[in-house]
């Protein structure tokens, strides 16, 4: 069974638990380390010669096309995760559909290939915007995966399906799903994706998950941020506890998980489990402009 293998390319100071501490308009003034922390992640990957989508925010692909540009050409899979890094369900259609449409300009004109994935800032596809799934469609998104079936105070759809799937609108068109990995619990689910998940898990219990999963005949969709490899980022001044937990635990132990997830279980980019697992017919060349 292929997994697939996702990482949301955004900077530490641009995580929505700090917006009321670092405005968008302040973003210019920190310093930034992704760069640095895609190479980490990369630098991992090759270890195992494994591919993987990387959701890029437009603002740092504005910023940084050398790093979006050696992504594709070695390979990895090129995604929307918008430009702003704003909650879905807190725009407009109007104002959401803009950010899509900008981000995809962007990653298409630094990258040479066709973005066909999205996944929004913060899971912030909820019941309540649904609506961004017919602007996905109109803009010839192929998959989404920005739907994490679990209860939060942030996000959630905890009674949406915990599989790939293809959701079917009322204007006819349709996209395929790709939601965050859960395990059924009891009655309700447990998020086992990747993030702060991981860094809080002990590795045998995501090795047991993404198995799990696998024995179901499932892919697990794992997620993390370059950040997530950075115990030595910045930290944010006056935050809440909550917050700063949430943030800063257990950085220092990804990236020794990162290494014995891609040894011990098979990954690879959203694109191409939708090719092995035949959710559509493939035509000439994934990712190849037309």
């Amino acid at each position: 069974m292929l997994n697939t293998l996702t990482f949301d390319v955004e900077d530490y100071f641009q995580v929505e638990a700090f917006k009321d501490y670092v405005s968008f308009n302040e973003w210019p003034n920190y310093p930034s380390r992704v760069v640095e922390n895609t190479r980490r992640i990369t630098d991992i990957l090759d270890e195992r010669g494994v591919k993987a989508t990387f959701f890029i925010l437009g603002w740092v692909a504005e910023r940084f096309p050398d790093m979006v540009k050696r992504l594709a050409d070695n390979g990895h899979e090129i995604a929307s995760h918008g430009y702003a890094h704003d909650m879905v369900y807190k725009q407009t259609p109007e104002v959401f559909e803009r950010d899509l449409v900008k981000s995809i300009e962007i990653l298409e004109t630094i990258s040479g290939t066709k973005v066909i994935g999205y996944r929004a800032p913060t899971y912030s596809i909820i019941e309540d915007s649904f609506w961004a799934f017919d602007i996905l469609i109109r803009h010839n998104l192929r998959y989404d995966s920005s739907i994490f079936p679990i209860i939060h105070d942030r996000y959630g759809v905890p009674n949406g399906q915990r599989f790939p799937h293809r959701i079917n609108r009322k204007s006819g068109g349709s996209i395929m799903e790709f939601p965050l990995s859960t395990l059924r619990v009891w009655k309700g689910n447990f998020p086992v994706a990747g993030g702060g998940y991981l860094r809080l898990l002990p590795y045998w219990v995501l090795k047991a998950s993404v198995r799990s999963l696998n024995r179901q005949q499932q892919p697990a969709i794992i997620y993390l941020h370059p950040w997530e490899l950075d115990p030595d980022q910045p930290k944010i001044p006056n935050i809440p506890t909550k917050t700063r937990i949430r943030h800063y635990l257990n950085l220092h132990t990804t990236a020794n998980k990162l290494r014995k997830l891609i040894r011990d279980c098979a990954f690879g980019p959203i694109c191409e489990v939708l090719k092995v697992c035949g959710y559509y017919q493939q035509s000439p060349k994934q990712g190849e402009l037309q």
